[in-house]
């Protein structure tokens, strides 16, 4: 900025844990503002493949076409090559039928039941003519080594499902189907400082009723010491009820707790479609591109301040 104070700043990531469905990472030196956008386009910005067009060829089963149409499109897929797809709205390659390579996936479902046992129909069931767009596996919780599908619909006896469905890429903010993220987080990192001197004048039972106070475990007792210890201080939600018994106790200001405008605690958890860690990398693209995109505009409207009609008319407007 000319003549003015530079607001620039430095972020910094420290990762905490990282899973191929989960991450847990640490944002500092920036701001809310910075924070929430990251977290509003890990949501609804960063691009998936997802079911959404489906021909019914057969349909016998207790289910509408609509039903399992929408149940279709929920499903999630491995989406490693969304970020370099094409548009169906954009691609001026094919008409949409599917039959193309740069912006669509088509896939496939035949089921029959012939037995008396019902039959599930599962994602599992559906096949693709991409093996880079697959549904995502699922694993049994009480059976990690069995991977099975997500459930379309039931057959009974005599039951037929045949249908062909058309994948395409998306984001959440147009439909929740795209969105590749379960559950995206931020919590400002809290800062706990416990007056040493007013806590030595609580008994041992006065301590244990205070820690008990608190909705989660943030406190304990050092069993060797007898001291009130921060234990896991993450865990504190920003409820005061510890102050607020210190404060019935006569104690005021026993705890004193501050959150850390500049730093944040972020969980991100995904659907499967794409790694959790390489969420938050194409989110951390997509927002460098929408800044710049801003820039350009800034730097487009100093040209025309400066040049007139002739810039406009550079830009072919």
């Amino acid at each position: 900025m000319d003549g003015g104070m530079s607001y620039q700043r430095f972020p910094k990531v420290k990762i905490r844990e990282m899973k191929d469905d989960m991450v847990k990472f640490e944002l500092r030196e920036t701001d809310a503002s910075v924070a929430n956008a990251l977290r509003r386009v890990m949501i609804a910005e960063v691009p998936t493949v997802a079911i959404d067009l489906v021909e019914i060829e057969v349909n016998s089963s207790v289910l509408n076409d609509e039903f399992i149409a929408h149940r279709l499109g929920l499903i999630p897929l491995t989406s490693d090559r969304a970020m370099s797809m094409r548009f169906s709205r954009d691609c001026d390659a094919c008409d949409g039928d599917g039959q193309c390579e740069f912006c669509s996936v088509e896939f496939h479902l035949r089921a029959k039941c012939l037995t008396d046992q019902t039959l599930d129909v599962t994602s599992k069931d559906l096949y693709s003519s991409d093996h880079t767009v697959v549904p995502v596996e699922f694993s049994d919780p009480n059976d990690p080594g069995e991977q099975r599908g997500i459930i379309i619909v039931k057959l009974r006896r005599g039951q037929e499902l045949r249908l062909r469905a058309i994948a395409r890429k998306g984001i959440g903010k147009d439909h929740a189907k795209w969105s590749p993220a379960a559950t995206v987080t931020f919590m400002y990192e809290p800062t706990i400082r416990i007056n040493e001197d007013l806590m030595e004048t609580l008994s041992l039972e006065e301590k244990r009723t205070w820690i008990e106070s608190s909705p989660t475990k943030v406190f304990d007792i050092d069993p060797v010491t007898q001291q009130v210890v921060v234990v896991e201080p993450e865990a504190y939600t920003y409820d005061d009820e510890v102050i607020k018994k210190a404060d019935a106790m006569g104690k005021s200001g026993l705890v004193e707790i501050e959150a850390k405008e500049d730093s944040f605690i972020f969980t991100v958890e995904s659907t499967g479609a794409i790694k959790a860690s390489q969420l938050v990398l194409n989110a951390i693209e997509i927002l460098k591109q929408k800044l710049d995109a801003v820039r350009l505009s800034d730097d487009t409207v100093e040209a025309d301040d400066q040049f007139g009609e002739l810039g406009a008319h550079l830009r072919g407007g």
